[in-house]
């Protein structure tokens, strides 16, 4: 089994841009205008080309409202990325356009620093310390 991310954008060259410089992604395959494949991580990462305003649910589903908007929104689900070195990762997003939300904490497991993209979505950036999750794991 594999697991695919896919993360709607606006703007996909824009989205293109930031992935490739905050996490060091190359282009992998393009779908025309609609999307493009990313590599270079452990996923490959999927950007959509979803317009602002468009529909954030199935046809003929009742959610009322539900339309992709591109500013801080939250989700159940986010990416966190394993990195060697917490400050320099958020360095280089911040730099990509990325926001750090709150300072970086340390905890006895490790370091974790809540950011988001261009486009509002969540990830963490995580850095193990010690023996990880380990640390705290209880079974």
């Amino acid at each position: 089994m594999d697991f695919l991310v896919n993360l709607d954008v606006d703007d996909l060259e824009r989205g293109i841009d930031f992935y490739v410089q905050a996490f060091g992604l190359n282009i992998g395959r393009r779908f025309g205008d609609d999307g493009v494949e990313l590599i270079g991580g452990p996923a490959p990462i999927y950007l959509l080309a979803k317009a602002t305003g468009s529909p954030a649910y199935a046809p003929g589903e009742p959610m009322p409202g539900a339309q992709r908007h591109y500013t801080r929104h939250w989700t159940p689900v986010h990416l966190d990325v394993v990195v060697e070195n917490i400050d320099a990762a958020v360095e280089r997003a911040i730099a990509a356009g990325a926001t750090q939300e709150q300072p970086t904490v340390t905890d006895r497991w490790g370091k974790l620093a809540l950011m988001a993209d261009p486009f509002g979505h969540g990830f963490c950036f995580v850095q193990f310390l010690n023996r990880g999750y380990d640390e705290i794991a209880t079974a």
